[in-house]
């Protein structure tokens, strides 16, 4: 690590917050100074398994921790836009899970709120940063694949609880805003080799059995300036895992078996006219990568793929997935005016 570490405060307890900020902040050399949650005694269990320096009693005490430089928001998706809102005012540095917000219009407010307060703002793709999707963006560039023609985007899981928030309507849940917001980033990043980004074709879904509103599976059309094609899947109800990237250009195909998840399979199958080949690009968790280049941008300056705008544009594209297919846009959280 180069330079002082971040000082990091994390909202919640949350199990993923294990994976995504603890690992990575020990890897990285930085500080969990504090974490807050609902319920003390589970924040105060989550400091003690994981070298948090201490428990603050809310959530709106740690955004307003002189100490704390960086928040970490792994909170429900309902949470994300209200606390990312909350933190900004209070002049800090933000990483948070995606996405950032419930709709495109609190979006909107983020991105001025980052504008307005010069800190820097992420969302957390952190797939975009790992060797495993470096690759896929290797092999256009070299024209190994010849040119973008198509682009498939799978995000597959067996089903959750279903008290699970991610199946709440008022939460902002739904397979959408869950997984799919993966499959239709990941095809986002791709406007470098087809022209510009996408454009939304079509979409269609279906709905969780006894939660109205909610996407229990939702498939993606997309095309590119240049005339590639995208299909972007989410379904959170499947009998099998996946979470694989395919992009075929004209010379050749290459395909990421876990782009989501390289800590559990790096593999990249490349085929082309010479062959097949297996490339293992490492299994390093790609929080970690995602914390390195969050850091790097803090301490030293080093370009940042993600922004506030980039949160943006992903959920004016998550809205319209919906308004195509048939659903409502996730409604916003509003916190009671005493936090």
């Amino acid at each position: 690590m180069t330079g002082e570490p971040l000082r990091i405060g994390v909202l919640g307890a949350a199990r993923i917050a294990e994976l995504s900020i603890v690992g990575p902040a020990r890897a990285g050399g930085h500080r969990l100074v504090a974490v807050a949650a609902r319920d003390r005694d589970r924040a105060a269990s989550f400091a003690q398994r994981h070298g948090v320096q201490r428990v603050v009693g809310s959530y709106a005490d740690l955004v307003a921790d002189p100490e704390v430089e960086v928040v970490y928001n792994p909170l429900a998706n309902g949470l994300h836009g209200p606390w990312n809102l909350a933190a900004l005012a209070a002049g800090k540095h933000l990483l948070t899970e995606k996405p950032s917000a419930s709709n495109a219009e609190e979006a909107a407010e983020i991105h001025e709120a980052v504008t307005k307060a010069g800190t820097v703002f992420m969302e957390g793709f952190h797939y975009l940063f790992h060797p495993v999707t470096r690759r896929l963006h290797e092999l256009l560039d070299s024209g190994e694949l010849g040119e973008l023609r198509h682009v498939e985007t799978v995000m597959a899981m067996p089903a959750p609880a279903d008290s699970d928030p991610r199946w709440s309507f008022p939460l902002a849940g739904g397979a959408l805003m869950d997984l799919g917001c993966y499959s239709l980033h990941a095809q986002r990043m791709l406007a470098p080799w087809a022209g510009g980004a996408p454009r939304l074709v079509a979409a269609q879904g279906g709905e969780r059995p006894g939660v109205p509103g909610v996407d229990e599976w939702l498939d993606a059309d997309l095309e590119f300036p240049s005339g590639a094609t995208g299909t972007a899947r989410c379904h959170m109800a499947s009998p099998d895992r996946q979470f694989s990237c395919r992009i075929v250009g004209s010379q050749g195909e290459a395909t990421a078996v876990n782009f989501v998840q390289p800590h559990r399979d790096d593999r990249v199958v490349v085929r082309t006219a010479s062959g097949e080949r297996t490339e293992e690009l490492g299994r390093r968790s790609s929080y970690t990568y995602q914390l390195d280049a969050f850091a790097a941008h803090l301490r030293q300056g080093t370009p940042l793929a993600l922004d506030a705008k980039d949160a943006l544009t992903t959920m004016r594209l998550i809205d319209d997935c919906y308004r195509a297919a048939g659903f409502p846009v996730r409604p916003r959280t509003v916190l009671p005016t005493s936090l």
